[in-house]
């Protein structure tokens, strides 16, 4: 089973709608996480304990990520979408978006 974790900044918008879009495709879990203080879901070490790819959104969360937990990462899977914050929860441009970045990563 492959548990993939999706982050951004405050867990509304971009990572909420990953975890939707790809939550019931055959052998993947997913869950999403924010890295922000005020995020709807903040990040925990549990979350990244459970995941084996972990994919965020943008350079800085991948940066944010290894300065807050970089002993909770170890090892783990971590890919950098390239995604801006200026998309809507499940507007139809990030859906599209999401699923050609997030195919070969499927494939696995």
């Amino acid at each position: 089973m492959q548990h993939i974790l999706f982050l951004c900044s405050r867990n509304r918008l971009r990572s909420p709608t990953a975890e939707a879009i790809f939550a019931g495709r055959p052998g993947v879990e997913t869950a999403s996480a924010g890295l922000a203080p005020d995020a709807e879901t903040p990040l925990d070490a549990d979350m990244l304990a459970w995941a084996n790819l972990i994919v965020v959104m943008e350079r800085q969360h991948r940066n944010k990520l290894t300065q807050r937990f970089a002993g909770a990462i170890q090892g783990k899977r971590i890919v950098c979408l390239d995604i801006p914050d200026r998309y809507d929860y499940m507007q139809p441009e990030l859906v599209s978006l999401l699923e050609k970045k997030c195919a070969p990563l499927l494939a696995r």
